[in-house]
């Protein structure tokens, strides 16, 4: 079954096309990778589905409905998440009150709100950081609290923006792993990110973005050889690597 369809996504700002005639489904289950140089449009993308604006033009739907000019809280309401490039945690509170504040989403109530904060923080293995201020935490941690909070809602998409940028090797490959997870505990999860490695082992499929526009769309090998991509995007090296 489809559970995210773009329908000849377009969005102006002023004179600037950011995103131009871009479609695009995902299945339930699926994990998306979307790529491409700095600004082609990527987190425009993101931002339209989420409802921080409406594209200019074309449709979206999930799971069946059309949800193009919806906002982001009935969004989240409706089983739609998502991180940010940048995290911004409320750094004076906890690790836990920062997840908490997530799972109101679907609860009213403090004590069962808390409760699925702590499984999720168990989850992501920082569940012994919960007193810690969010603002004193490592980069790494940071980025599994914003995937926590994004989880704290219930999603039934996941729209992961970058959760891998500025990690070391070794914390890239235990985000990897995260996220193979979280897939075979039934998410589906759309990302993007600019570690060559670890979208090409995560996703099933891969979409190029180049200035706005999609230039590929398939699996990660048919995508690591794709003249275009490698010309726009990867680079020779990688295309003979």
């Amino acid at each position: 079954m489809r559970i995210l369809e773009l329908k000849g996504i377009s969005k102006s700002f002023g004179g600037l096309k950011a995103v131009e005639d871009f479609s695009l489904d995902m299945k339930e289950g699926e994990i998306l990778g979307l790529i491409g140089p700095n600004g082609a449009g990527k987190t425009t993308v993101f931002n339209c589905i989420a409802g921080v604006y409406p594209p200019t033009s074309g449709e979206i739907y999930f799971k069946g409905e059309n949800i193009t000019h919806q906002k982001p809280w009935t969004l989240c309401r409706k089983g739609l998440a998502r991180t940010f490039q940048i995290v911004k945690p409320f750094s004076s509170r906890t690790v836990l009150y920062n997840v908490t504040v997530g799972a109101f989403a679907t609860t009213d109530k403090r004590v069962e709100a808390e409760g699925k904060a702590l499984e999720l923080l168990r989850r992501l293995h920082i569940d012994d950081l919960k007193d810690v201020r969010a603002g004193n935490l490592t980069i790494a941690h940071r980025k599994r609290l914003e995937i926590a909070r994004a989880l704290a809602t219930e999603p039934k998409l996941l729209l992961l923006d970058e959760v891998m940028a500025g990690l070391r090797p070794t914390e890239v490959d235990e985000m990897v792993k995260i996220i193979q997870e979280l897939r075979e505990n039934g998410m589906t999860i759309f990302v993007i990110e600019h570690i060559m490695r670890a979208i090409m082992a995560l996703s099933d499929r891969v979409a190029v973005l180049h200035f706005g526009t999609k230039i590929a769309e398939g699996t990660p090998k048919e995508i690591a050889s794709d003249e275009r991509v490698i010309k726009a995007y990867l680079g020779e090296e990688y295309g003979t690597a």
